[in-house]
């Protein structure tokens, strides 16, 4: 008995042992060591969605314009889904302005658009991993000298290993063939 619980122990812990680079595909942006703090405070890496389809995008909490569109965009795409699809879908939004996005900054925004925070992450990162991120998933940005931002305004989809498999910038309406692309690898095992 004694030997079948250490052997379900060493089970256990080799399925929850973190992703090491060398577990990735090359082409993988879980490759990156970018650490994240999330809406809730908690300390978490870009990889922690792996094994699930992932919707990643960059964005500012006090933005006025671009940026809830982006959340709105993907809320649309997520509506789009079935319940079941839905639910294996992740999404990963990342601050430009880690300075003053605070867990509590991001927390109020995601409370503010409703998201399901059990799929959804509002994080923070320092500087230059945001600048890595940003460059990894094509999305260029610059901070104006009124600490407003400019950015470009794109939804990556990333596959369950991390990734990139399909881009969006369509913020008034749906874009269906990225919706396909979606439901394509949300049906995956």
């Amino acid at each position: 008995m004694r030997v079948g619980a250490l052997l379900l122990l060493a089970v256990a812990a080799l399925a929850v042992r973190p992703a090491r680079a060398a577990d990735l595909p090359g082409d993988s942006i879980y490759r990156l060591h970018v650490s994240l703090v999330d809406q809730e405070s908690r300390a978490t890496t870009l990889d922690r969605n792996r094994g699930h389809a992932t919707l990643v995008t960059m964005f500012y909490t006090s933005c006025p314009n671009v940026c809830p569109l982006l959340l709105a965009a993907i809320q649309r795409l997520e509506a789009a889904l079935l319940p079941a699809e839905r639910v294996r879908l992740r999404v990963l939004v990342v601050s430009f302005d880690p300075e003053r996005d605070t867990p509590q900054a991001l927390k109020a925004v995601a409370a503010r658009h409703g998201v399901d925070v059990g799929r959804w992450t509002l994080a923070r990162a320092a500087q230059p991993q945001v600048r890595e991120l940003a460059a990894v998933l094509d999305i260029r940005y610059r901070r104006l000298p009124n600490g407003e931002f400019n950015h470009s305004s794109i939804i990556e989809l990333l596959d369950p290993e991390g990734r990139k498999v399909a881009q969006t910038s369509m913020l008034a309406k749906l874009d269906a063939e990225f919706l396909a692309r979606l439901r394509t690898e949300l049906a995956k095992p």
